[in-house]
């Protein structure tokens, strides 16, 4: 009558489930981390862009653009008519920081302020809090 029954125990498949539930919250969790290092990376990185064009254009006039929106002027100047970025780059959502997650742009013809956030520190550059980028460099 005793015949060999071959097969897992519920209490062994509780356990297994447990094992990949865990592993699946810990990989989550990793992946949330990664997303959120991207979109700071990308923020910086697009505030070097649009440094880039900035100085591209002040090259070509002499000033920078005024006023507080970067609009078409940075994407292309008439005289000569050259295009400086194919579109302005919107910061990434969702906002990781407590500040405004918007590029703010404020220029005068001899200088301009970038505004920007990053929601933890990537490259030198501290979270959480509002950032300037000058013709001197991003702080």
């Amino acid at each position: 009558m005793n015949k060999n029954k071959q097969g897992f125990t519920l209490i062994e498949l509780l356990v297994v489930v447990a094992i990949i539930g865990l592993l699946s919250t810990l990989s989550i969790v990793a992946l949330n981390n990664a997303r959120a290092r991207a979109r700071d990376a990308r923020r910086v990185a697009d505030i070097k862009q649009i440094q880039t064009a900035l100085e591209l254009y002040y090259n070509d006039n002499s000033s920078y653009p005024t006023g507080s929106s970067l609009g078409s002027s940075i994407v292309s100047s008439t005289t000569p008519p050259v295009i400086y970025m194919a579109q302005v780059p919107t910061a990434p959502l969702p906002a990781d920081c407590s500040a405004d997650n918007t590029y703010t742009y404020n220029g005068s013809a001899s200088t301009y302020t970038l505004t920007y956030c990053v929601g933890s520190a990537t490259g030198g550059i501290s979270g959480g809090v509002k950032h300037t980028a000058t013709p001197a460099g991003i702080q």
